[in-house]
């Protein structure tokens, strides 16, 4: 079997073929045996293509480089597809909530940049968006900011997708939601005075 060549770059993260990966936590675990204490490890890992796929894994280990790779593998295992506007933004604001953890996510201009805390700017980095805000409430778990993250990305959705779902063009949609708002203008009533 063939392997793919994989390299680190200056800020810890790995490059196989296309997919990114990064590390986002690593925890030391403690078991309590007869002859003492045995030690292991944890690994949260966050992989992606930076074109609007990404995966999230978890991996337990004896040692760090091997909860790294399974964690990688169960992240390539379960990666999701996210719409993104223009390529480098969401298309709508939207919460998530996972546990006690809870994130708000919102779409941002051209140059904002990635304005996101630790465990969500590693997942947004490996998703390829480049302008989001976003706020985390409540806890600060990294493994309840991700999952709260992905919870809220599974629930993004674009006018294209709306359109198919409904049967309808894009143009559809989006020249309904502007006639809306005209005639709700039209629609009040006018005050004299």
């Amino acid at each position: 079997m063939a392997r793919r060549e994989s390299r680190r770059n200056d800020e810890g993260d790995r490059q196989d073929g296309e997919l990114v990966d990064k590390l986002v936590h690593i925890n030391r675990v403690a078991k309590v045996v007869k002859g003492g204490r045995r030690f292991g490890f944890a690994a949260l890992v966050v992989v992606g293509d930076q074109k609007g796929r990404v995966g999230f894994g978890h991996g337990k280990a004896r040692e760090v480089p091997e909860a790294i790779r399974k964690a990688t593998e169960a992240a390539k295992r379960k990666l999701i597809r996210v719409p993104l506007r223009e390529g480098r933004t969401l298309h709508h604001d939207i919460e998530g909530r996972h546990g006690a953890g809870k994130v708000i996510l919102r779409a941002a201009p051209a140059g904002t940049g990635i304005i996101a805390g630790g465990p969500m700017r590693a997942v947004f980095e490996t998703l390829g968006v480049q302008d989001v805000v976003t706020k985390s409430i409540g806890s600060s778990n990294p493994h309840n900011m991700v999952r709260a993250t992905f919870d809220a990305l599974a629930h993004s959705t674009s006018p294209r997708l709306v359109a198919q779902r409904r049967g309808k063009s894009v143009a559809e949609i989006i020249g309904r939601r502007r006639e809306h708002g005209a005639t709700a203008e039209a629609a009040a009533p006018a005050t004299t005075e």
